[in-house]
């Protein structure tokens, strides 16, 4: 997948910028969305626990305290090598996604090679399945690759695909899936609902990134929002139902919030500082002269 020239690795997550030569001003759609927590301790001690128990050493680590506390350690980073693989994996997929549109719409591209990257890798059957859905869905690309801005929230993002199909316009996101257990494509998460209809409502698209010009955004009236599952033994397309975008549109909203609330509280400065005990009060007058007077006789 082409890296978006406008867009910045930053310490509030990814912000874009208006051009190459200007600074981050706006948080992307994937980091707002990435606003709303989620709970991943359970796939991440069962991946752990799964590597733990697949592994060749642990038969002869039993007994040895040392060497089973480094089988898992070895095994904690489980999830962190699982998510940067299939993040890598993603990429591979998606770059290969974006030449075969650039392919089709005349411009440079590299579907040859990308494809041969994959295959290197045992990955070409996500371009095989990637292949079929194109040609049964005979899908006629308009752009690949299009930054969009929102002026009047704040944020920009860059959507992988806006096409023809059966008549309409379509706003694509691509997401490459892995199988379940039944050998499908895995369901896609209802967060992509939020990443398509923030593009829906985008309001400018790019047009020249070194010199940051922009023009109207002109495919988001009555475009039908696409995300498509690729995995290894199908392509699963989906539309967003248009009846719950409103909805949608509000909880990305709330998020944009947080995100500029989260980024003020950190810019405000420390949070919490250490305080020393009270001091010991002094006693007064009348109580020192009570001290020094002869005790009573009894």
């Amino acid at each position: 997948m082409t890296q978006p020239s406008l867009a910045h690795a930053t310490a509030y997550g990814r912000m874009y910028s208006r051009s190459t030569a200007s600074a981050p001003e706006v948080p992307s759609i994937t980091t707002i969305i990435g606003q709303e927590a989620k709970d991943l301790t359970g796939w991440a001690g069962h991946l752990a626990a799964s590597e733990l128990a697949a592994d060749r050493r642990l038969s002869g680590a039993v007994g040895s305290a040392s060497r089973l506390r480094s089988l898992a350690r070895d095994a904690s980073d489980a999830a962190a090598r699982f998510r940067d693989a299939a993040a890598a994996r993603g990429d591979r997929v998606h770059h290969y996604a974006e030449q075969v549109a650039r392919r089709a719409l005349g411009e440079p591209h590299e579907a040859e090679s990308s494809r041969a990257l994959l295959a290197e890798r045992g990955e070409d059957r996500y371009a095989d399945r990637f292949d079929e859905w194109w040609e049964l869905y005979d899908v006629r690309p308009l752009a690949a690759e299009v930054t969009v801005w929102n002026h009047t929230l704040g944020y920009a993002g860059t959507l992988d695909l806006v096409a023809e199909i059966g008549g309409r316009r379509c706003l694509i996101d691509f997401k490459t899936k892995g199988l379940d257990r039944s050998g499908r494509a895995k369901a896609l998460s209802d967060s992509v609902v939020m990443q398509l209809v923030a593009g829906l409502k985008a309001e400018e698209s790019l047009h020249d990134a070194e010199a940051g010009v922009w023009e109207p955004w002109e495919h988001g009236r009555d475009a039908v929002l696409l995300a498509v599952a690729i995995s290894e033994a199908e392509t699963v397309p989906v539309q967003a139902v248009p009846e719950v975008l409103p909805r949608h549109w509000h909880k990305f909203w709330a998020l944009r919030q947080v995100w500029e609330h989260t980024r003020g509280a950190a810019e405000a400065g420390r949070a919490l500082r250490p305080i020393p005990p009270p001091p010991v009060p002094r006693p007064s007058a009348t109580e020192t002269a009570g001290s020094d007077a002869a005790p009573a006789a009894g």
